[in-house]
């Protein structure tokens, strides 16, 4: 025992202090940590380049790098999912409709103007909806609302009944304005964007956007009382991990829809929703 500490006794005689056989043993852990994180890096990196031979081999279609705002008009802004589309209606505005084909879905397909293009507009019980999806933060909603809105209410108005030279008061639809945002830069479960606030002085024009955050960890009510919403926020998640451990996006869709619980009600949709991110 005594000649073990001469001879560690000998080994530390250079160290002046104990400070620094403390900053020698983290630095030899540090050196150890990056190591390991390079093992795992070079892991993925050969099973994204495996992946990627296969997608060269076979020629396929990588996913679309828009996937969140396609996804999400797929599974609300379709036709064929009134269902869904209703489902999210109720959730947001606390009704119980249970008729799908109560909805009329208006959106503006072939519309871009000042580069934009509207997401999801439809009417139902004579309220007319515009539905955008953000990835990022944008306090320039109101005025895309506006855009959106001048273009829905002159279609209506030209193709129903509306008489703009009556005497009489003409009703139309109640504007409904949300715009959902699941951007990674941190926000409120909810808050309003007004047309207004551009304004340098007072105006008499007023859109008001309701925002309303649909990641995962937020709006715990809405998700409950609408699967379908609950389901797109949980494959945005679960991408967005993937790519944060240096994932390629088209593998990380490819491995996130082959990975939904079976419970999904969108799983069954598997091959259209790869084909549909992929165009």
């Amino acid at each position: 025992m005594i000649y073990y500490y001469i001879a560690i006794h000998h080994v530390f005689s250079n160290f002046s202090t104990q400070k620094e056989i403390k900053m020698m043993e983290e630095n030899i852990l540090l050196v150890q940590r990056i190591s390991e994180l390079e093992r795992q890096v070079d892991i993925v990196t050969k099973e994204n380049e495996k992946f990627r031979r296969i997608i060269d081999a076979n020629n396929l279609m990588v996913a679309n790098r828009d996937y969140k705002d396609r996804l999400f008009k797929f599974i609300f802004g379709n036709p064929e999912n009134k269902n869904w589309t209703l489902s999210l209606y109720n959730a947001i505005n606390e009704t119980e409709y249970d008729n799908p084909d109560d909805i009329s879905f208006n959106t503006i397909e072939d519309a871009v103007y000042m580069g934009m293009k509207n997401d999801i507009s439809f009417i139902i019980s004579f309220v007319m909806n515009l539905w955008e999806h953000q990835s990022s933060p944008n306090p320039n909603m109101p005025m895309r609302f506006f855009i959106y809105g001048c273009e829905l209410y002159d279609k209506y108005t030209s193709k129903s009944r509306y008489n703009k030279y009556s005497s009489k008061l003409q009703r139309i639809p109640v504007p409904k304005c949300v715009c959902f945002y699941n951007g990674t830069k941190e926000q409120p479960d909810n808050w309003v964007h007004k047309l207004s606030d551009a304004y340098v002085g007072e105006g008499d024009i007023e859109v008001s956007v309701n925002m309303i955050n649909i990641n995962s960890d937020k709006n715990h009510k809405l998700m409950q009382a609408c699967k379908p919403l609950y389901e797109y926020a949980w494959v945005v998640e679960h991408v967005r991990a993937l790519q944060n451990e240096k994932m390629d996006l088209d593998v990380a869709v490819d491995r996130t829809i082959d990975e939904m619980p079976s419970d999904f009600l969108i799983r069954h949709l598997k091959l259209l929703l790869l084909s549909y991110l992929e165009q």
